[in-house]
């Protein structure tokens, strides 16, 4: 769950910002962290905010045609978003392609980033390994995080209650006789994750294809680089060689993200 600000913290002379924008934007990412769907009562234990000023804002936001109230009463984010998230998105490849070539150059396996969007995992950006035989996630594909390295990465500092939350609404379907389906038993990853920094999975998408990954830390988005390969080149070797290499990637790109947001 979102950590709740104090009012010094969320104030617009502290942050530099108009309250009423910053407090819309936390209500957005409030819903995409909810999956995309919310109502009122949960808006607000995830963002903190009164429930007088969340309705305000919802309101605004549906006039706008940034979200939608369902017949259950519950909001949802809403089709025009696709558009800003679509050149986001864009403009996110352009500036992780650099870090990509360089991964693939000292790797030789293809290299990923991919984030979670709701309750899923979205390949953004990709460039293939300089093998033959390789690798290839189609950029735009989605896919559930409890079977993915980039998914138990980005989920490892959410509270056990969200992860919960999550794995119910998504399920948890055996792709592979690899793959987690207990959520006790995913937990325990998420538990080695934080422990040493990095997430793999090992045939637990796709039978023979193993992957590591990193998350990008102290960015807004929830965004991950990974390696992935066919499993007898993914060695522990190769994987203790991408681990320094992912996280130095994963800090060169968020400095690079926090330089262009305050310019």
């Amino acid at each position: 769950m979102r950590k709740t600000q104090s009012p010094e913290e969320s104030s617009p002379a502290r942050s530099g910002g108009v309250q009423s924008i910053v407090r819309t934007f936390e209500l957005l990412e409030a819903l995409a962290d909810q999956g995309g769907s919310a109502s009122l009562s949960r808006l607000a234990e995830a963002s903190g905010l009164p429930l007088p000023t969340i309705h305000r804002l919802v309101r605004t936001l549906v006039d706008l045609g940034y979200v939608r109230q369902e017949a259950s009463r519950e909001y949802v984010l809403a089709p025009r978003l696709i558009r800003l998230g679509e050149s986001a998105g864009r403009m996110l490849s352009t500036w992780a392609m650099p870090h990509l070539a360089r991964l693939v150059d000292f790797l030789g396996e293809t290299a990923n980033l991919a984030m979670l969007d709701g309750d899923q995992i979205v390949y953004v950006a990709q460039t293939p390994g300089l093998h033959s035989m390789r690798m290839f996630t189609e950029v735009g594909r989605r896919v559930s995080p409890h079977c993915t390295a980039v998914g138990k990465a980005l989920l490892a500092d959410h509270s056990e209650a969200d992860v919960r939350a999550l794995l119910r609404r998504t399920g948890m379907a055996e792709h592979t006789e690899h793959t987690i389906t207990d959520p006790q038993t995913f937990q325990d990853q998420l538990t080695w994750v934080r422990e040493h920094g990095y997430a793999t999975d090992d045939g637990e998408q796709e039978i023979g294809v193993r992957c590591v990954a990193v998350k990008i830390p102290n960015v807004s988005s929830r965004i991950a680089f990974s390696i992935s390969g066919p499993a007898p080149r993914m060695t522990q070797d190769l994987i203790d060689r991408a681990v320094p290499l992912l996280v130095n990637a994963a800090e060169d790109l968020s400095a690079e993200l926090s330089s262009t947001a305050l310019s």
